[in-house]
């Protein structure tokens, strides 16, 4: 479902259209991906709550380029489009732990609402952020500081304060969707682009 910023409240279908403001909700056994105009995606793991803070994207005008997202709970995978490709600085997704920027790339991220110190356990996901590189590089910031990572690597935080950590394996961190969510997407076209601040999304 999501949630609009005038309050009001819609379940999602296929094909659905949101836009910047918005706050999607994926339910149990529910993933939702998000395909953008630019021909980015991110795709939703059941029991997440994610922000559309800000997206515009006109291939013409890169300076009005705009992509902040924030992840408050659960999981998601992103697969960086045209925008990304050709202004990295301009996309961020926040998390109560740390920013996420990118270097074009493809990365799955997840937080877990807690705030335990530490590496998390190889058996199960501790609270924090966790992040896992499958193409490209990303980097964490948070007033603890930064590091990247690139694709193959594994990095955790449990707060603001702590800096990101390498983490030597993966730490249980799954991703699943369905097999029609790792198809590409259809690249838009002049003639059916929707408006710049526009998205679709698909449900299953």
């Amino acid at each position: 479902m999501v949630k609009k910023a005038d309050g009001s409240v819609k379940v999602l279908g296929l094909k659905s259209e949101v836009e910047q403001g918005d706050t999607l909700v994926s339910e149990k056994n529910t993933y939702a991906r998000i395909v953008f105009i630019d021909n980015s995606e991110i795709t939703l793991r059941p029991g997440t709550t994610f922000k559309i803070e800000a997206f515009a994207y006109e291939s013409g005008k890169p300076d009005a380029d705009s992509a902040s997202f924030s992840l408050i709970q659960g999981g998601l995978r992103s697969l960086t489009g045209l925008l990304g490709k050709r202004n990295k600085e301009k996309f961020q997704l926040k998390t109560p732990t740390a920013t996420i920027g990118i270097r074009g790339t493809t990365f799955v991220a997840q937080y877990v609402p807690g705030g335990l110190s530490g590496l998390p356990a190889p058996a199960s996901l501790q609270p924090g952020l966790h992040v896992s590189v499958l193409d490209g590089m990303i980097v964490l910031s948070n007033p603890g500081g930064s590091m990247n990572f690139s694709a193959g690597q594994f990095g955790f935080t449990s707060s603001l304060q702590q800096p990101p950590l390498m983490v030597p394996s993966n730490p249980a961190l799954k991703f699943s969707p369905p097999p029609v969510f790792t198809m590409a997407p259809q690249s838009p076209t002049a003639s059916s682009a929707p408006k710049a601040q526009a998205v679709d999304c698909e449900v299953r």
